[in-house]
């Protein structure tokens, strides 16, 4: 297009050149009188157009100037509409309306529809300029000597500019009344069987008068829509009694079949407004309409009772628009969705692919079938879809963490952390991803890798239990116990009634060798879950290490505690005791009971942990008069800390096994 514009400019030029050279001769050659000024106009204007089209705006306005300027050329001072649309590209809005305003004062008003066309570019430069009120003078113009619809529309814009909510709705009745001058679409249907005739009108079907009256009612049908969407929410009433009007104005005019897309509309905006009954009450009244308008409704309707999760309400609905239009990959996906829950991912997988056989750019359909490979363990196939939706879809983080997690699922763990990176890109502050992409690394070995993105997941959200739990456990390998404890405090504050969070924060304290703080917490942990058998066991060995009174206390309780878990234990297998396994942990049982069954993975305690608090190795005593409460740390001996009213220990084991304590064990 550049480059016919350029060689037309030339055209013009030589033109212009040899109009000149023409003129010249003519005059040597004593004949003026024959100058032809209708082809010296012509000439002068196609090059003055030519350079406009070329964005040449100062030769185009030098040009312009030079025809207005010759008295010879009548009406050429309709040419300062043009010198007043190249100022308007520049943004030089004074000149712009200055010009106008100067075409418009040589047109007469016998030139109704020129000067309606002037009065609409001034218009546009007000509105350009922010001054509606001036804007509105002119367009109210317009529709008072010769409405369009054009001028109604940008009327309507205005006043919802200036906050005139009234004369929206005026403006609107002038804007569905606007005659379009369209002939009736029975001059296309044949009078006869005269095969002519049929050939005629054929033919002047999809001529350009057709297809410019085609435009003219589709613009015509989406100003009014807009107009109709832009007043309703505009109003202080209610939103359905404002929509209601405007539905009863387009029914009573040439616009009638507007309704139900305005009807429709409506229903769409009380559902983005989460009105869900109103939007099944309007949705339902088309069901008795044309297929097309049926099956949309019903595809909408399907939808909505799956967000409420009525399954089979959504289903009928989904049944119904496929009836209507059995080609509506909508329907289809949502056919597809409420067969997804029932878990017979085979059939939904079929329906999405038919959805996609109808529409291969349906991405709602393309992902859930991804899923549902996925759910088939189809991996290959979900991988493809996955991609294809990524090509589709290039910056949705939802599509490229599909595609990590099924790497992950397939053992390529690279190209799942590729992939989580890319996702990063997208929203650098979702710590799900974040701790997703530490757990890669902790797999594959990198520790400090994983401590980094971890880190920044509990940065942003402080809350979620695994991170925790890993964070917790990897200060502890690094013998960090001050900093460990951080997090299992914090573990605490989350889940207070989980008795492991405790005892790891208490197992920290020990580690550190403040036994003083260790014991406080132990004693806090048996008040509040006073028959847990690991804590009560750490109790003896700390209140016997430091010489403490309440140690024949905590061993009589031990011995208590451990024979009501034996005798649940029991109770439990032999099948007596149903309800034992489902208790609190704080109610009874050690750390490694069933307490924590059905909780996430991420609450439960890894073997590492399970190490730290409680082991199989059985409690030795070196002599009947001693207790000897050691512990053998399975992370290895920790640093030796100064110590006070604590004893030599042979060793440093906290495990208890299930011997019980007798009164010989106790120190007399």
């Amino acid at each position: 297009c550049v480059c016919v514009c350029v060689q037309a400019l030339d055209k013009a030029k030589e033109a212009h050149r040899e109009e000149r050279a023409l003129v010249k001769q003519r005059e040597q050659s004593g004949s003026a009188d024959h100058i032809n000024l209708d082809l010296t106009y012509s000439v002068q204007l196609n090059l003055a157009n030519q350079y406009e089209k070329n964005e040449m705006h100062p030769e185009a306005l030098s040009s312009y100037k030079a025809i207005v300027k010759n008295k010879m050329f009548s009406n050429a001072g309709r040419l300062k509409v043009n010198m007043g649309n190249i100022y308007y590209k520049q943004k030089n809005y004074h000149k712009a309306i200055k010009f106008y305003r100067m075409a418009l004062d040589q047109i007469s008003n016998a030139h109704k529809d020129m000067r309606s066309k002037i009065k609409h570019n001034i218009a546009v430069v007000f509105i350009a300029m922010g001054q509606y009120s001036d804007a509105i003078t002119s367009l109210e113009d317009i529709m008072s000597e010769t409405p369009n619809i054009t001028a109604g529309f940008n009327l309507i814009l205005c006043y919802h500019a200036a906050g005139d909510r009234e004369k929206m709705k005026k403006a609107f009745q002038k804007l569905i009344s606007v005659p379009l001058g369209i002939s009736d679409e029975d001059k296309y249907i044949p009078p006869n069987d005269d095969t002519s005739s049929k050939m005629v009108i054929e033919a002047i079907k999809n001529d350009k008068l057709s297809q410019m009256e085609r435009d003219l009612k589709a613009r015509a049908e989406k100003y009014i829509t807009t107009a109709a969407k832009l007043i309703c929410p505009a109003m202080d009433a209610s939103f359905a009694s404002e929509f209601d009007w405007c539905v009863d104005m387009v029914k009573n005019s040439q616009y009638v079949q507007l309704a139900n897309d305005l009807e429709f509309h409506k229903a769409m905006t009380c559902l983005r407004q989460k009105d869900h009954n109103q939007a099944k009450e309007i949705l339902k009244t088309f069901e008795k309409k044309d297929s097309k308008m049926k099956s949309a409704a019903a595809t909408n309707l399907s939808f909505i009772y799956f967000q409420e999760k009525d399954f089979d309400q959504a289903d009928k609905y989904a049944d119904l628009a496929m009836s209507a239009d059995h080609y509506n990959p909508a329907a289809l996906t949502n056919k597809g969705n409420t067969v997804f829950v029932k878990q017979d991912y085979e059939k939904a997988a079929e329906f999405y692919k038919e959805a996609l056989r109808n529409d291969s750019l349906c991405t709602e359909s393309l992902h859930n079938l991804g899923l549902a490979y996925k759910r088939l363990n189809h991996l290959e196939e979900a991988l493809d879809c996955f991609l294809k939706l990524h090509a589709i879809l290039k910056n949705s983080d939802q599509v490229m963490y599909q595609l990590a997690d099924i790497y992950e699922l397939m053992g390529d763990r690279q190209q799942a952390i590729k992939w989580l990176m890319q996702v990063i890109c997208v929203t650098p502050t979702d710590p799900h991803v974040l701790a997703k992409l530490g757990k890669l690394h902790n797999d594959e070995g990198d520790k400090s890798q994983a401590l980094q993105y971890y880190s920044e997941s509990f940065r942003l959200f402080p809350c979620k239990i695994d991170v925790i739990e890993w964070l917790g456990v990897h200060y502890i390998e690094s013998q960090f116990f001050e900093k460990a404890t951080q997090y299992f405090e914090r573990a605490t504050l989350i889940q207070p009634t989980q008795v492991k969070w405790q005892l790891m924060e208490a197992s920290c304290y020990r580690k550190s060798g403040n036994y003083q703080k260790a014991l406080e917490t132990y004693k806090e942990i048996h008040r509040k879950f006073p028959e847990n058998v690991d804590c009560l066991r750490f109790l003896v060995r700390l209140s016997t290490d430091m010489d403490l009174q309440e140690v024949q206390e905590y061993a009589t309780k031990l011995k208590k505690a451990e024979k009501m878990k034996e005798i649940r234990e029991q109770k439990v297998k032999s099948g007596q005791g149903s309800t034992a396994g489902g208790r609190r942990e704080g109610s009874g049982g050690s750390a490694d009971s069933n307490h924590s069954s059905g909780s996430s993975r991420g609450e439960r305690l890894s073997a590492k942990m399970r190490s730290l608090t409680v082991s199989n190795e059985p409690y030795e005593a070196d002599s009947q008069k001693e207790l000897d409460a050691s512990y053998m740390d399975p992370l290895g001996p920790q640093i030796e800390r100064p110590k006070t009213g604590a004893k030599k220990r042979v060793d440093d084991d906290d495990d208890f096994g299930d011997e019980e304590l007798g009164d010989d064990l106790l120190p007399e």
